[in-house]
């Protein structure tokens, strides 16, 4: 953990339609100080649309050889690798070469569409790589809070997030699969 991370704790009640996905997860999230708000939760939002007992947050930010979130094996093998924004060639081949599959999850319109129209052909040799695109309508950062209890509904590829208060919807377009 970085210093002068501060701590997040969330609860999330995800019921994915989908895949037939139910389950609580009690999340303890550190914030990197470089990290903004919709970075934190679009790294939960990408937590929830591949929930499963094993994934976890990794160092992330603070570390240059982890993705955000992972699984692993239990011999210690990368079974998912998942990274935001929009990673350098570089290290998402170092990525492809050590996890069975990869995820980018790519946000914020502009710079995401700017960066896949540079790296669409160089990443298409890579089979075990997916780009996302998390198309977030509304300001996601309403559900940020230091303690949140958020339920996380998917249906047909469409993830919305709710509070006591607030809903936000998030469509997934799928660049690359």
């Amino acid at each position: 953990m970085a210093a002068g991370a501060i701590i997040y704790k969330a609860s999330l009640n995800i019921a994915n339609m989908d895949t037939h996905y139910y389950a609580e997860h009690d999340l303890t999230i550190a914030k990197h100080p470089s990290e903004n708000d919709l970075r934190l939760m679009v790294r939960i939002i990408a937590f929830v649309l591949n929930a499963s007992e094993d994934l976890a947050f990794s160092k992330g930010i603070s570390a240059d050889d982890e993705p955000d979130i992972w699984e692993k094996k239990l011999d210690g093998e990368i079974k998912l690798w998942i990274d935001l924004g929009q990673p350098d060639e570089k290290r998402i081949r170092k990525a492809c070469g050590r996890s069975e599959e990869v995820i980018i999850y790519t946000y914020q319109d502009g710079a995401a569409r700017s960066w896949w129209k540079q790296e669409e052909n160089k990443l298409k040799r890579f089979k075990n790589l997916k780009v996302i695109f998390l198309k977030i309508e509304e300001n996601v950062d309403v559900l940020t809070q230091r303690s949140m209890k958020l339920q996380a509904n998917m249906m047909d590829a469409e993830l919305t997030l709710l509070d006591d208060v607030h809903s936000v919807v998030i469509e997934s377009e799928v660049w690359k699969a």
